[in-house]
């Protein structure tokens, strides 16, 4: 049902203050309830398009952002996507993508959880809002670990990147050679004014 306080939207992409996206039902519809840290929104859009649409808003596909996870962490099955690592938006899926009642959960936004029952989590989010969703303790749990295991994997990746450029760097510099000296004094120059 569709709150009077939810604020009807037609464009939206995830962005970092996003803790949950869930559908509800509108009628004959599927629509989206957006969680947001401070606000709450309704969009006529199923989560799944929702997801989709931000994976293509910072410049890839859903398609190619589910391929990036199995090459980073071997995960097909209800994989968890990265949809902006720079502002570290990861979400996970609550049941297969391709089913109407997947809830996408934000991974950073996950306070705490615990067991609510027979096939149902009691999830804290940043915010203190607590929510009951339709997933078991064990699959939430397993959920979190892997979009936790994706964000580590390309973490690491990005920064051995950003080591190798650095170090490439260091290299082009040292290896210049100066009319004033030999390469070991250019070197023992740079170690003393790196920046120059």
């Amino acid at each position: 049902m569709v709150k009077d306080k939810c604020h009807l939207i037609e464009e939206y992409e995830a962005n970092p203050f996003t803790m949950m996206i869930m559908p509800i039902k509108y009628e004959s519809n599927t629509y989206s309830k957006i969680v947001e840290f401070e606000d709450e929104l309704i969009s006529p859009l199923k989560p799944i398009d929702i997801i989709k649409k931000s994976c293509e808003y910072f410049g890839s596909s859903f398609e190619g952002r589910r391929e990036g996870t199995r090459q980073l962490i071997d995960i097909t099955h209800k994989a968890p996507i990265t949809i902006d690592p720079t502002n570290s938006i990861y979400f996970f899926p609550t049941t297969s993508p391709s089913r109407l009642q997947c809830i996408w959960i934000s991974h950073e936004h996950v306070l705490s959880h615990k067991r609510a029952g027979a096939g149902s989590t009691l999830v804290t989010f940043r915010n203190k809002q607590i929510y009951t969703l339709p997933i078991s303790y064990a699959s939430f749990g397993n959920q979190l670990q892997r979009a936790a295991l994706l964000q580590t994997k390309l973490m690491q990746r990005l920064e051995e990147t950003e080591r190798r450029f650095q170090y490439l760097w260091w290299s082009a510099r040292l290896m210049k050679v100066s009319p004033k000296g030999s390469l070991y004094e250019q070197d023992a120059h740079f170690r003393r004014n790196p920046f120059e």
